[in-house]
């Protein structure tokens, strides 16, 4: 097998969050193909502990501890350099010895997950790069911007500009940039048209088996309580704005249609503002649990109150594969082949998410109805062999493109054939 670095920015391993979901799939992938070679950064404790559940997949993997509050100092570099943020963020000597060494050794491709991780295949312009940018993050730190306060509208505004910039930049010099979606992909092609033909979609995919109700065993709620659940890693800022917003304005109208409704908030790392939304009536925040499945599966409903969000949220999927009504607002469905009614319930506003709560509560039948099409939603759409395969091609065509023929042909074929056909 041919050698193929694969960059992270966090280790993908477990898999209990949406970037390491990604990362950890295609990385499985790709090893049917690849001898991968992982260098992944390690930024907490538990992560640390997970450093050897990749080896299956892996022929070598290297970690770099990144110290948070040190990461933060040499951040602060970019305010003099023009660079964003979030590249000296992750700036590490460690990392580029250790690229420059597999180089040495032959790999000759590389794969980077997260434009941040760029910054360790930019010296080598003779080898096949990939950029796995995920989502567009430069128009997330501009979300930002716009809901902020001075100085922080500053901050986060200078840093959508710089990011967008770089992403350019990057996409421009690599072989091939992709996007979660179909819809991400072609919403960076519009701000960048001169890359246009060098980016492409790999969606993501959903673990159906892992997620099978059938598997399902006893309940984690209360007894004689009809569960509302958020999963996700409660201290990313889209995620705790959602739950906030959920917990503080909506909730208390679902209740009011129906008392006995209670919300869990379920996600490792909850922030403070998180947590104090425990006090509030009907609302219970789990923290880390060592399995989540039990507390979609058993949920009434699983709401995705997101407000700020890009690409394609995972916990949609994931409450789908598990055969649940989804209740969810438009950015949170976006980039996801699923119909309102159907498969999901969409709406816009508090009192239109409530409205759909409290409906799904009082109809059982028609909260099963509806998972199950959700389920078989996934099934048909949504599988990681197809993405990988996806990915597979997009780099075969690359390859064919340093032999003059250029990605945009495999790129528009694939466009053709969605996931899962």
């Amino acid at each position: 097998m041919e050698q193929l670095v694969f960059l992270a920015h966090r280790i993908p391993f477990p898999p209990n969050k949406g970037e390491k979901i990604r990362a950890y799939h295609l990385l499985r992938e790709l090893s049917t193909e690849y001898e991968v070679h992982l260098g992944a950064f390690v930024d907490t404790p538990e992560d640390w502990t997970s450093r050897r559940g990749l080896e299956a997949w892996c022929a070598e993997t290297h970690y770099v501890y990144r110290h948070p509050r040190a990461a933060a100092l040499r951040a602060l570099s970019g305010f003099v350099t023009g660079r964003p943020l979030s590249v000296p963020y992750y700036a590490s000597r460690a990392m580029h010895r250790w690229v420059r060494a597999r180089v040495e050794g032959g790999a000759r491709r590389i794969l980077v997950y997260s434009s941040p991780m760029a910054q360790f295949a930019e010296p080598y312009r003779d080898l096949l790069r990939i950029a796995d940018f995920v989502d567009v993050d430069s128009a997330k730190w501009k979300t930002y911007a716009e809901d902020a306060r001075w100085p922080w509208s500053y901050v986060y505004g200078r840093e959508a500009r710089r990011l967008f910039a770089y992403e350019r930049g990057i996409a421009g010099r690599f072989d091939a940039t992709t996007f979660v979606s179909d819809a991400e992909a072609a919403f960076f092609q519009r701000q960048a048209p001169d890359v246009a033909e060098r980016v492409a979609a790999v969606p993501n995919g959903v673990d159906t088996d892992h997620y099978d109700p059938a598997r399902r065993g006893p309940s984690p709620y209360p007894a004689g309580v009809p569960p509302l659940v958020f999963t996700g890693a409660m201290d990313y800022r889209p995620n705790v704005d959602a739950v906030s917003w959920f917990a503080e304005a909506i909730l208390p109208a679902v209740r009011a249609r129906c008392p006995e409704a209670r919300f869990f908030i379920v996600g490792a790392r909850p922030s403070p503002s998180v947590q104090a939304l425990a006090e509030l009536d009907g609302v219970t925040v789990t923290g880390a649990v060592d399995d989540i499945r039990p507390y979609i599966w058993h949920a009434a409903v699983s709401v995705a109150p997101l407000r700020i969000a890009r690409g394609v949220q995972n916990k949609v999927l994931e409450a789908m594969a598990a055969g649940r009504a989804v209740v969810c607002t438009a950015e949170a469905l976006a980039g996801i082949d699923a119909r309102h009614g159907e498969h999901v319930c969409v709406a816009a506003g508090a009192d239109g998410i409530a409205v759909e709560v409290a409906g799904l509560l009082r109809d059982p039948e028609r909260r099963e109805t509806l998972g199950r099409a959700a389920r078989a939603r996934v099934a048909e759409r949504y599988n990681w062999a197809a993405s990988g395969a996806r990915l597979r091609r997009l780099i075969e065509a690359a390859d064919a493109g340093r032999q003059g023929q250029g990605v945009a042909a495999t790129a528009r074929v694939d466009a053709q054939t969605r996931v899962g056909s």
